[in-house]
């Protein structure tokens, strides 16, 4: 029962060129960043990644993208990463995006053993329709776009069919871990690390704090351990590591100003 590895390295160790990653993070918060590192030490290459985003400020994902280790992106957002839209227009990149709530629940449902699901969203576009540009040639043209999918009416309402998402691996960042994989997440890294973890075949999670079996109140576990089967502990140095995207700073009102 104890999935404690020593090392982000040794808990990558058997991961393999062209593996499928479901990768937790919102932003930059909650991102697994030491076992990001840990994968571009190793030079695995030709990865298709699923996460909300692919990294910004050379951080997270962004790492592997930048020195062409991602072949296939699935995801909702690029965000103000330049090099993510040069490679897709460019015709490296093959790049899936979903509408965010689909893709939470299309993780949500390869967990839970669900092969696909209705959902509106989508009805009526390319999403739904077909003919999104998953691959650009290069020279401004599609060479790979969308298929179409099922579309299906229930009580007067049109539905597109969703599939579930299941990966060979994930990797996610939660702020308290134990030694059986019980894990719990701070604020917005919530919302898409415990969805990637479920979908993983194997899910590797690296933790800010590591506390024994039983320190972690049952009615506290965002993600039971069942869906986890390797933890790695962070060092204080690499907990306390994290970016902020954007620094937004206001000048105080002077002392005694009322504005109305």
């Amino acid at each position: 029962m104890d999935k404690v590895v020593p090392t982000a390295a040794e808990a990558v160790t058997d991961v393999p060129d062209g593996a499928s990653l479901a990768v937790g993070g919102f932003g930059l918060s909650g991102v697994p960043n030491v076992l990001i590192q840990a994968l571009y030490e190793r030079g695995v290459g030709a990865l298709s990644v699923v996460s909300n985003n692919c990294g910004a400020l050379d951080s997270g994902l962004a790492v592997l993208l930048t020195a062409g280790r991602i072949a296939r992106v699935t995801g909702s957002y690029i965000g103000a990463n330049k090099e993510f839209a040069r490679q897709y227009l460019a015709g490296e990149l093959e790049v899936e995006m979903i509408p965010q709530g689909t893709l939470a629940e299309r993780l949500r449902a390869g967990g839970a053993g669900i092969p696909a699901f209705y959902t509106p969203a989508g009805v009526g576009t390319q999403v739904a329709d077909g003919g999104l540009p998953w691959r650009y040639d290069g020279n401004g043209g599609v060479e790979l776009a969308s298929p179409p999918k099922e579309v299906r009416e229930f009580d007067g309402t049109e539905y597109v069919l969703e599939r579930g998402i299941r990966t060979d691996f994930a990797l996610v960042r939660a702020a308290k871990g134990d030694r059986h994989g019980n894990l719990v997440f701070s604020k917005s890294s919530r919302n898409f690390n415990p969805l990637a973890a479920m979908a993983g075949r194997v899910t590797i999670a690296e933790v800010e704090e590591l506390v024994e079996p039983g320190e972690i109140d049952p009615d506290g576990v965002h993600l039971p351990g069942i869906f986890v089967q390797r933890v790695v502990a962070l060092t204080p140095e690499q907990a306390a590591d994290k970016q902020i995207e954007r620094r937004t700073i206001s000048t105080p009102s002077a002392r005694g100003t009322v504005s109305g």
